[in-house]
């Protein structure tokens, strides 16, 4: 299977005013495009790069290592599809020879963040309150509510990871020769992308949300030669309200 990077998308105006965003649709803010940017331009310079639509192998006479990136699947919600964009536009300028955000996306529904039911639009701060103790997963960081009505619970997102794998491993792999010279980059969210993590390594929900902190921007490595524990590609160090 192809290597595969998860990204979450930047800051958005939810996160920066302490709100559970779920499936709403705020635009990034501008510290969030930065944080795109920023993380974009280290994985530039640590020498990926988006392939075109029609290239199906990196270029063969490059002297420099470079990781592929063969295709960027991307949540339908603004915050993630505008990083997307971001992304796309810096990986691809030295390939194309100027940044075209248009790049080679592909919006997937299957990436999109968790349905947080009753607590989408709630403050951060009520979790406790709203959800009762006992029905939160609490880290030094984050407070994981774990059922509340009309949510997907952290089970339900492990199996939608596990059947988005099964559809990228389908979708990139098959009879194609030259798989494992490119990688994919996934741009989701906070909660799906930790499951995605999980799923990948058949690793324990609960546990993996108490293991690390998925911060805006950063992005994980899933490979079969790379252990769980080295996942943290690149990292931001921020955390939201």
């Amino acid at each position: 299977m192809v290597n595969i990077y998860v990204a979450r998308h930047g800051q958005d105006v939810d996160n920066a005013n302490g709100i559970l965003n779920g499936h709403r649709n705020q635009p990034l803010t501008d510290l969030g495009r930065q944080q795109a940017r920023d993380v974009a331009n280290r994985m530039l310079q640590a020498g990926f790069r988006l392939l075109s639509p029609s290239q199906n192998t990196p270029d063969s006479s490059s002297t420099t290592p470079i990781t592929a990136i063969r295709a960027i699947y991307s949540s339908p919600l603004q915050r993630a599809s505008e990083t997307a964009k971001i992304f796309a536009g810096i990986l691809s300028s030295e390939v194309h020879g100027e940044s075209s955000e248009s790049g080679n996306i592909q919006l997937l529904d299957a990436l999109i963040e968790r349905n947080f039911g009753i607590m989408t639009g709630m403050p951060t701060s009520s979790i406790i309150e709203k959800c009762g103790q006992e029905h939160v997963l609490s880290t030094d960081k984050i407070h994981y509510f774990l059922d509340p009505e009309g949510a997907e619970t952290f089970p339900d997102l492990i199996a939608r990871a596990k059947a988005l794998l099964i559809f990228i491993e389908n979708e990139n792999s098959g009879n194609d020769d030259n798989a494992d010279q490119y990688s994919l980059l996934l741009v989701t969210h906070g909660d799906f992308g930790k499951m995605i993590y999980a799923a990948y390594y058949d690793l324990d929900w609960e546990e993996v949300l108490k293991q690390f902190h998925f911060g805006n921007s950063e992005v994980l490595l899933l490979a079969k030669n790379s252990p769980p524990e080295k996942a943290h590609a690149f990292e931001t160090s921020q955390f939201n309200p």
